[in-house]
């Protein structure tokens, strides 16, 4: 039996399930596309291939065998894309949550069935049809539970809106001793510069007080306001808007002291390193490509 444990994006990991880039398919056609920058690369030609990101996810997979973490892989779907994982489901204390995510991308939930089923099945639950809510809009930090949502009354219209209203009310239900704080993300279905797909395509938290933020991902300054309040602005590392393009906040803590990051967030990895953490470099620009990177492409089921 796995006994699940997360609460929160840092304590020391000792299991988690990785995605994996082999039988991606095709590059998507352009209708195809689930989010600005996919679309960005598919019609500049630049959409990344298997070879390169079957390579990228290796690399991590290592940093995971270093440091002795128990990872699980989906099992093999061909011509499917099961990189990102985080947007299927998310552990919160010992409970493992289903998201109710686009049905078309139903089969990367059964291909960790295998993982399911090795959980405790009291533990295991699916949202009701109408709670729309995915793992990268779910960050604990101990006692809080943040979650990235959309206000905006054209919610549906946006394929990039993907954690509703009706997700944050049905976690604060769920866990009602935790503090649930929801952010009202800006959404871009053309510019993905101006899109936070995912919250922590604007903000996570690292170590035991800091956070990588961009402050232009929050509609509201109040939601900003929030985190640099509870965190500290000294604690806070704030990144352009450029960074937030290639996903400099999406990097993955295994423990307090030790970041999985990309190889080429050159400011963001010296800032890690001058506040004491060990950084791990990784090559994972490819991945970037789809809007996502290190923390989209992994589900922790344990921390200590």
């Amino acid at each position: 039996m796995l006994k699940l444990n997360i609460k929160n994006e840092t304590s020391r990991l000792r299991a988690v399930v990785l995605g994996t880039a082999i039988s991606n398919g095709p590059t998507p056609k352009m209708e195809e596309a689930y989010d600005p920058k996919s679309l960005e690369h598919i019609k500049a030609g630049t959409y990344p291939v298997e070879t390169d990101m079957v390579k990228e996810m290796e690399a991590v997979a290592k940093v995971f065998e270093k440091y002795d973490v128990k990872v699980y892989r989906p099992e093999q779907v061909a011509d499917y894309n099961q990189i990102f994982t985080r947007d299927i489901a998310f552990v919160i204390d010992d409970i493992f949550v289903k998201a109710n995510i686009l049905p078309d991308r139903e089969k990367e939930l059964d291909a960790i069935q295998y993982v399911i089923d090795q959980i405790n099945p009291e533990k295991v639950i699916r949202p009701p049809e109408e709670v729309h809510i995915e793992g990268g809009d779910v960050m604990l930090w101990n006692d809080h539970i943040f979650i990235g949502t959309y206000k905006g009354g054209d919610y549906k219209d946006y394929i990039t809106a993907r954690t509703n209203i009706e997700g944050v009310a049905y976690i604060k239900e769920l866990f009602p001793n935790k503090i649930v704080k929801e952010f009202d993300l800006v959404k871009s279905r053309i510019e993905p510069r101006d899109n936070a797909l995912h919250l922590d395509c604007c903000f996570q938290p690292v170590g035991k007080n800091k956070g990588i933020i961009y402050k232009s991902g929050f509609r509201e300054e109040s939601d900003y306001m929030y985190l640099v309040n509870l965190f500290g602005n000294e604690n806070l590392f704030h990144i352009t808007r450029e960074e937030m393009y290639h996903m400099n906040s999406n990097v993955f803590s295994i423990s307090e002291d030790v970041v999985i990051s990309e190889r080429n967030f050159t400011r963001l990895n010296t800032w890690l390193r001058t506040n004491g953490f060990t950084v791990e470099e990784v090559p994972y620009a490819e991945i970037s490509k789809q809007e996502g990177l290190l923390r989209c492409s992994t589900m922790p089921l344990i921390r200590d």
